[in-house]
């Protein structure tokens, strides 16, 4: 008889754990929180516009609807990009807004940069995509745009020759793939209305994370962070044509988090940041006669050798201007 009283006291407490931690679960999304109807209508215009076709990697999927206001109309699960020649380490799921920008930015930038720093394109994408969680995944936050399927978070990039660039090591890394970064941050930044990257907080030290949120009434405002001090070389040549209209263009949006300007980011001294100097700045190859596209000595750069730094001690700080790409310091982490 004893040994059934203690059988059910275990069960007992088991289940009284088990439903406590799912009130845990349950706490971690804000049920309060209401899915905003330009969501459905963003939808809605991409869905009518066709700007995402269903294929062999891109199929349509059963509406979302919750929990809570998570979800999307007509989600897209997504095994490859850019027609099929960029493959996704795992698998996406996408509204069709996001996924529109998201294979445009892939076209227009990353593919571009990449032939560009390394010779070689990329092969393959390992990113996040849908997830009903509050922001930053922090219990009772207000929600993440990845509970919309309106965000994605590139963790790392495999390139067609089987390199692979990480955001965490690659935004310190080689020259070439620091370059490259720093080019696909600021294509996003053309086309997202959301990019944060390493320094902007801690929360994203090891990944790029877009979304298309709206941080005012018309969607024209936005976040771009941290501001860095970087010469894009991507569209400095013979225009190429894109692959959809570039967004209007955007206002950076009132404050809301915090932005690390290089020279002072919290990850430590590196080729992009060092105390009490501004002229240290980070480089693409430029282009001359005597140094194509695809500079042989960034395709051949192992990925272990440490980053050398690019700028000359000489060069005038003034010609260091930083892009004004971030808001300022605000209240606290977001995304």
């Amino acid at each position: 008889m004893r040994i059934v009283r203690v059988m059910w006291r275990g069960v007992s407490l088991f289940s009284a754990l088990a439903l406590f931690g799912a009130g845990l679960t349950a706490c971690s999304i804000n049920h309060f929180e209401r899915r905003e109807p330009w969501r459905d209508q963003a939808e809605q215009v991409c869905l009518a516009k066709k700007l995402v076709e269903p294929s062999e990697y891109i199929t349509p999927i059963a509406a979302m609807d919750g929990p809570g206001p998570c979800g999307m109309q007509q989600p897209f699960r997504v095994t490859r990009l850019g027609g099929g020649s960029v493959v996704l380490k795992q698998r996406m799921t996408l509204g069709c807004p996001a996924l529109a920008e998201a294979d445009a930015w892939l076209a227009d930038t990353i593919q571009p940069a990449a032939n560009l720093y390394f010779g070689v394109p990329v092969a393959e994408i390992n990113a996040g995509s849908y997830s009903c969680r509050g922001r930053n995944n922090q219990p009772g936050a207000k929600l993440s745009e990845h509970g919309f399927g309106n965000a994605i978070d590139v963790m790392s990039i495999k390139l067609a020759d089987g390199h692979v660039i990480t955001v965490k090591g690659g935004w310190r890394g080689t020259e070439a793939e620091q370059g490259f970064l720093r080019e696909i941050f600021l294509g996003a930044c053309q086309r997202f209305t959301t990019v944060l990257a390493p320094g902007s907080n801690v929360f994203h030290y090891d990944h790029i994370h877009v979304d298309l949120a709206r941080h005012d009434p018309r969607g024209l405002r936005r976040i771009c962070q941290p501001m860095i001090k970087f010469t894009p070389q991507l569209g400095t040549g013979v225009e190429r044509p894109l692959s959809r209209p570039v967004p209007p263009p955007r206002q950076p949006a009132a404050p809301q988090a915090p932005a690390d300007v290089e020279e002072d980011d919290p990850y430590g001294v590196s080729p992009m940041s060092k105390a009490g100097s501004a002229t240290h700045v980070a480089r693409a190859p430029s282009r001359t006669p005597d140094r194509p596209a695809a500079a042989s000595a960034y395709t051949a750069a192992p990925p272990v050798r440490p980053a050398p730094r690019v700028a000359a001690p000489e060069e005038p700080a003034q010609d260091d201007e930083p892009l004004q790409l971030g808001a300022p310091p605000g209240a606290g982490p977001i995304y």
